[in-house]
């Protein structure tokens, strides 16, 4: 127990500002997303606490951050739609989604899967946080601005016709009894729709523009509507925050500029500009359980966003263990990745279920916990622990902050989140692909593509498609390197790294023994470029040795490629031998069958003793 607090002053501290730098950000994430500042709020509450208890990074501070709330906005945007823009019908479903991304995270750190984190590649991780930036900075122009799409009558008027035809289809949906739809279904909906009023189909409206606003794309097609109807208020409670943060960290950093453009902004709002657009009201109390996920959803229900929720769990542990990887570097220990992965899952499963955000370690915060005194776990307790405190005192205070506020503080988090090293590098890096006399590199192109992907189209494929791009690049990569390494040797000149020089057996300076050295793995990216390397022996080559003490390992495609290739050359009736077999190649060699094929006088442990034979 006195090892425990041993450390309590600085934990303490580095508690309580950790703490207070987390409120500003979890209501700026929370109304970002969709679900209100609330949301942000109670995921930072809850996954603070149990990722801290239960985690393995002692000094960890968790909740929601930029990229976890990026993608979350995207589902919660989605399934919103889905449910007629109505929030409180879609929340069982979002938070479900949520659910299932927390108990995937715990899974993965159960089978052990946080070491494998490190081979994501960088050009992936740094177009997706680059494309993160632009979608919290393109977004939030329109709240800056103090537009609102669902407040535009204008834009609103404009969809009434699309907003009969989805009535329509909703009607017709509702009364078809199966699949198939009938007569009757179709006279109950022509009936349904005589008797919609101006209410039904105004709300219908205002989803319709929500949808045609929604994400970056949306927002620029609104942005000269906006900037046309821009309201100054917002805009100067907005413009104010961002020059405060900016500003007051050149005058000092003991006190967070975030929170003192929160409160000061805050103030200003409240005191001189009446008529300002505060953030939705802030529940007073502690925070009940949602228990719709449980009884309004099936697992049915929840299956088609398995990969969404798993593509969020992921990009949950990618955050979380690369802000370790910083703790480490801080505090000189070591974290456990993959308890680490457990307690997160574990808090973002339980924030879930009390309508939180979900979030992962939080880098600025962490570095704030640390640098305050924070050396144990107790210290992420405790800037949990001080947000509840502002939760059950402060919470109405809270809920007359100025949307345009948090807004603000947002841009502040896009322009910090993007990769700039990556985007400085791309000008330098190697230009390894070639197209004629363009030339361009290929880490280039994956950053590029991850980033205008995840910006302009779909956060989750992104993601994916990079890392099948890398994959694609890296095989190639492999198998040209293992092209360029590996060499067939004729002449009795020739030397191989171990300086043996080879000599014709026959006397006559016609080299009749080729040796064929590979060096690197054979697998499908190589197995083509060996097989055009063995067609080149000549005819007059009676004996082929394969040098394998080089060849680390071996898959599938590339067994076949040499299996084929012994085929061959014993169609031409040459002497094969192996020498130098290593240990994976050597598995693989007796689970296919190769033993069974090859006699053991034709494999040699080394290399010398193989070419003392061949010279006999």
């Amino acid at each position: 127990m006195k090892k425990i607090f041993k450390h309590i002053r600085g934990d303490f501290f580095g508690g309580l500002t950790a703490g207070i730098v987390a409120l500003p950000l979890a209501l700026a994430f929370g109304v970002s997303s969709g679900l209100g500042a609330s949301a942000g709020l109670y995921g930072a509450l809850f996954l603070s606490f149990f990722a801290a208890l239960l985690g393995g990074t002692n000094t960890q501070i968790s909740g929601p951050t930029a990229p976890m709330t990026a993608l979350s906005m995207v589902i919660i945007s989605t399934i919103v739609i889905m449910n007629d823009g109505d929030v409180s019908k879609a929340l069982p479903l979002i938070l479900g989604v949520f659910l299932l991304s927390g108990l995937l995270q715990i899974v993965q750190g159960l089978l052990g899967l946080g070491v494998y984190i490190k081979y994501i590649p960088y050009p992936v991780v740094s177009g997706f946080m680059t494309a993160i930036g632009l979608i919290i900075l393109t977004t939030q122009i329109l709240p800056v601005l103090g537009y609102y799409p669902k407040e535009d009558i204008e834009l609103v008027k404009s969809f009434e016709k699309e907003a009969e035809n989805a009535l329509v289809i909703k009607s017709i949906e509702e009364n078809s009894k199966n699949d198939l739809i009938d007569k009757q279904s179709l006279t109950e909906a022509a009936m349904n729709i005589e008797n919609l009023d101006e209410i039904d189909i105004q709300n219908e409206s205002k989803v319709q523009a929500s949808k045609y606003a929604s994400g970056v794309v949306g927002a620029l097609r609104v942005l000269p509507r906006a900037i046309q109807k821009i309201d100054i208020v917002e805009l100067l409670l907005a413009l104010g925050t961002i020059i405060i943060i900016y500003g007051f960290k050149r005058i000092t950093t003991i006190i967070p500029s975030t929170l003192v453009g929160l409160i000061l902004m805050t103030i200003i709002g409240i005191f001189f500009t009446p008529g300002y657009r505060p953030i939705t009201e802030i529940p007073s109390g502690f925070p009940m359980p949602q228990w719709g996920i449980f009884t309004e959803i099936s697992f049915v229900e929840l299956l088609p966003y398995f990969f969404t929720a798993l593509t969020l769990s992921l990009l949950g542990t990618i955050d979380s263990l690369l802000t370790s990887v910083v703790a480490d570097n801080l505090t000189k220990t070591r974290h456990k990745p993959n308890k680490e992965l457990i307690g997160q899952g574990i808090g973002n499963s339980i924030s879930s279920i009390f309508g939180g955000l979900p979030g992962a370690g939080a880098t600025i915060r962490t570095v704030v916990n640390i640098n305050s005194g924070g050396v144990t776990r107790i210290s992420g307790m405790i800037s949990s622990l001080v947000l509840l405190f502002i939760l059950l005192i402060f919470s109405s205070i809270a809920s007359k902050i100025p949307a345009a506020v948090l807004a603000g503080i947002l841009v502040t988090v896009g322009i910090s989140v993007m990769d700039y090293k990556g985007l400085r590098a791309s000008r330098i890096l190697p230009k390894d692909i070639k197209f004629k006399k363009f030339g361009i590199s290929s880490e280039v192109i994956i950053m590029f593509t991850v980033m205008l992907l995840a910006t302009f189209w779909n956060l989750v494929y992104a993601v994916g498609i990079g890392l099948l791009i890398a994959c694609i690049f890296f095989m190639k990569k492999t198998g040209d390197s293992m092209s360029n390494f590996s060499k067939l040797i004729l002449s009795s000149k020739e030397k191989l790294n171990d300086k043996t020089e080879l000599l014709d057996t026959n006397g006559d300076g016609n080299p009749n023994i080729a040796i064929k050295q590979i060096i690197g793995p054979l697998f499908f990216g190589s197995s083509d470029s060996f097989q055009k390397l063995g067609s080149n022996i000549p005819d007059n080559v009676s004996t082929v040795l394969f040098k394998l003490d080089g060849m680390n390992y071996i898959d599938q495609s590339g067994f076949y490629a040499m299996d084929e290739m012994i085929l061959s050359l014993e169609k031409q009736n040459k002497n094969i031998y192996f020498s130098g077999i290593e240990s994976q190649p050597k598995i693989m060699f007796e689970k296919m069958g190769f033993y069974h094929k090859v006699k053991n006088d034709q494999i040699f442990d080394n290399y010398q003793d193989c070419i003392k034979l061949l010279k006999k």
